[in-house]
């Protein structure tokens, strides 16, 4: 009854795939059929109306006004196929009090047949069609774009039930089942290994071809490849909050986020629209009631006025351009949050980093147990019962190393974190700390500063452990570079931005990054709301700031700062609800990289809107002065600028893989 039940859940998923692809294939077919019959009945129409003409100058004025009739009756079939759709949603924009620019092409269509221009009528109409459809292809390309962050996650998996496995629908697969996934498939949840190990291509989240070597214990996650091994996972999300949904989520929710110049370019639109209609319409009354013979001339050129003054690429210069960005960014492992974040990237001032896991790799090394007891190796295994129970990547470097080590860990109670400083917990009814030498000195204990100095200076993470009355131990660690941090803050540095680290690691070690990597400001032992504040002051002063973090931690200064930038999105939650930009694939290098879409997006932004604005301009000026015909006006004013702004509008996407190639 199962197998029944999954075979019909698939058949029916299979077929709303195939329905949806039928429905765009035919839509796809539809608009098509009507391009290609609208040109072959605007090529007699243009060729009929220029011969009538012909034939009128020779003095033949019956053959040619029959000649004009056909020319005309083409022309309203070329005006009626292309146009039907665009005059229905004019209308239908009316009836919600509102003026479109489907409703200016429509009156100026219908006037040109009026005035005798019917050919040239058929030909903005049939013009603005394809610039529509154009427009549309552009929409639909960033949704294709989106979708195929996730068309490599399967609908189905094989779930172990009863010691053996069966097929389900991933949306019927419950948290902490085992699932098997063999060589070559991608992987349908996200999940923990749980036996075996293997290489991830994790290029669908992060950008990056060069798979991930991947054993028990370790993420994985939905939309993957598991490349050669054999694994058995254990599911840790269910089908709808997997990472990759979410980040489809997030770039969907994205689009609504719009930058300050798509604000000001909708508004403008929403006002300008009857602007243009009140204009044109003195435009042809006012010298007509002056000279009402030429009425027609100056009908014509008011409907121009309406056409020329038609803002298509203009509206079209932001969003396709952001857009664009946004999936770009996606592409390359980079998740953006909103159009506003690309606006904001193009002129920061000064960009925040914290240390550990920013910086450098975030997994630290012990260097260094340094017992001050001189007693026995007993305050290990209360180190190893605290440091059991915290999260934070040092707790985890220290517990790894004492695992290494056989010690044993005693049984803690009353565990607390003390956020920025270290942690605390009851053994035997004492209390024991282990943290930074800021959280002792406030607890009044003695620490032994020379020798921490000293080992300090040698660029080590000092960590102390005792109880509240006096220091028993000291623990160091040292954590490796990224090997992009230097060339990226020398790369920020060559653009002008001031560079700044916020840690909450001793000055020493601050100090020593700083002098390696050559960045302009250290600021050490900063709790996480002390980082917040150093943010909202310089904020306060007017700066534009960029803060890169773990996402965890640094979540109050993300949130704080003019872009919230978080490290490392694979397993992390809270860096796609914290933080504005995501950098999934948790190379620091995607900060160049995403600091050149910022920068071409809105250089190219510049440019549809010069373009645009400049050629509407003078064609208005050659309409007002008769230099100027209707198809002109729609062939090159409306639908040539509109594809310009489209294409140009795609360059982004094409120089960022470029740009690419040469990090």
């Amino acid at each position: 009854m199962g197998e029944y039940h999954l075979s019909g859940a698939c058949e029916i998923c299979q077929l709303e795939l195939e329905e949806d692809d039928k429905e765009e294939k035919f839509e796809r077919l539809k608009i098509g059929l009507m391009i290609a019959f609208s040109g072959l009945f605007l090529i007699p129409a243009i060729a009929l109306d220029f011969f009538s003409q012909f034939v009128e100058s020779a003095g033949a004025v019956q053959p040619a006004f029959f000649i004009f009739i056909w020319g005309q009756i083409f022309a309203l079939l070329t005006a009626s196929i292309s146009g039907f759709e665009i005059a229905k949603e004019g209308i239908e924009k009316v009836l919600e009090k509102r003026i479109s620019i489907n409703l200016l092409m429509t009156i100026a269509a219908i006037g040109s047949f009026i005035i005798g221009h019917g050919s040239e009528g058929a030909a903005a109409m049939f013009l603005f069609f394809i610039a529509e459809f154009l427009e549309e292809y552009a929409g639909d390309r960033s949704k294709k774009s989106i979708k195929s962050l996730v068309k490599l996650i399967p609908e189905t998996a094989m779930v172990k039930v009863n010691g053996s496995f069966e097929e389900l629908h991933t949306h019927n697969v419950k948290i902490g089942s085992i699932i098997q996934i063999k060589p070559g498939e991608n992987i349908p949840l996200d999940g923990i290994i749980a036996s075996g190990s293997t290489s991830i291509n994790e290029s669908t989240l992060t950008g990056e071809a060069v798979p991930v070597y991947k054993q028990i214990g370790d993420e994985v996650y939905a939309g993957t490849i598991n490349n050669e091994g054999y694994i058995e996972v254990e599911v840790s999300k269910g089908a709808k909050n997997t990472l990759l949904a979410k980040i489809e989520e997030t770039i969907k929710e994205a689009k609504s986020n719009k930058s300050e110049t798509e604000k000001f370019v909708d508004k403008f639109a929403k006002y300008y629209m009857p602007i243009v209609i009140t204009m044109a319409a003195l435009f042809i009354i006012i010298p007509t009631i002056l000279n009402p013979f030429l009425w027609d001339q100056w009908l014509y050129r008011g409907l121009m006025l309406l056409v020329i003054s038609c803002p298509c690429a203009l509206v079209l210069s932001t969003p396709i351009s952001m857009v664009t960005a946004l999936t770009s960014g996606a592409k390359n492992g980079i998740v953006i949050k909103g159009g506003k974040y690309v606006e904001l990237l193009n002129d920061p001032r000064v960009i925040v980093f914290d240390k550990t896991g920013t910086l450098t790799r975030g997994t630290l090394q012990v260097k260094d147990l340094i017992d001050l007891t001189d007693h026995s190796d007993y305050w290990l295994r209360l180190v190893a019962g605290l440091e059991s129970l915290s999260e934070h990547p040092i707790s985890k470097a220290i517990v790894n190393e004492l695992t290494n080590m056989h010690v044993e860990p005693v049984q803690i109670t009353d565990f607390k974190g003390i956020a920025g400083s270290g942690v605390t917990g009851k053994h035997d009814g004492k209390t024991y700390y282990l943290g930074n030498k800021a959280l002792f000195r406030e607890l009044g204990v003695q620490i032994p500063e020379k020798q921490m100095a000293s080992l300090e200076q040698a660029g080590k993470t000092v960590v102390l452990f005792g109880s509240d009355k006096a220091s028993l131990g000291i623990i160091t660690l040292q954590d490796k570079l990224r090997d992009e941090s230097r060339e990226v803050i020398h790369d920020l540095k060559k653009k002008g931005m001031q560079t700044m680290v916020l840690s909450g690691d001793n000055a020493q070690t601050v100090e020593a990054l700083k002098q390696r990597l050559d960045i302009d400001e250290g600021h050490s032992e900063l709790k996480p709301h002390e980082k917040q504040q150093f943010i909202k002051d310089m904020m306060s002063r007017g700066e534009n700031v960029i803060m890169v973090g773990d996402g965890v931690n640094d979540a109050p200064a993300l949130a704080t700062a003019t872009v919230g930038i978080a490290m490392g999105g694979t397993g992390s939650d809270v860096t796609l609800e914290t933080s504005d930009i995501v950098l999934i694939n948790d190379n620091l290098g995607s900060l160049t990289t995403l600091l050149n879409i910022s920068k071409k997006t809105l250089s190219i932004i510049r440019q549809n809107i010069i373009i645009a604005v400049a050629v509407k301009f003078l064609f208005l000026i050659l309409a007002i002065f008769g230099l100027m015909t209707l198809w002109i006006a729609v062939g090159i004013g409306d639908f040539g600028v509109s594809l310009f702004v489209i294409l140009n509008s795609f360059r982004i996407a094409f120089s960022n893989k470029k740009a690419k190639k040469t990090l």
